[in-house]
């Protein structure tokens, strides 16, 4: 007897049933979000700046992603209204984990 016999007839054992139920959404996931993403020298001295927008959250839920983008890519920022500034350039860096979390990034 092959593996998919076998599996076959673990199938058939198994009391039948209604199909799990999908998982709520937490309280703190992100909903997907289309973001614009720019780089950005003037007024700041010279000093490069990573602007991200088109943020539609909270203030709680932009103030968490802010956080976690500013620990992940390991860079200063901040947040207001609805965008985030990032210290440097880290464009490529921040759409990178912005995708990984199922956000449109331009």
């Amino acid at each position: 007897m092959n593996w998919q016999d076998q599996l076959a007839s673990l199938r058939s054992s198994l009391p039948e049933g209604d199909a799990p139920a999908p998982a709520p959404e937490s309280e703190t996931s992100i909903p997907v979000q289309h973001l614009h993403i720019r780089y950005e020298r003037k007024g700041r001295a010279g000093k490069p700046a990573t602007i991200i927008g088109g943020f539609t959250l909270p203030p709680e839920r932009m103030a968490e992603l802010a956080a976690d983008l500013k620990k992940s890519i390991g860079v200063g920022g901040s947040w207001r209204d609805d965008e985030i500034l990032l210290q440097g350039d880290c464009r490529e860096a921040a759409a990178r984990l912005l995708r990984s979390h199922s956000h449109k990034v331009k």
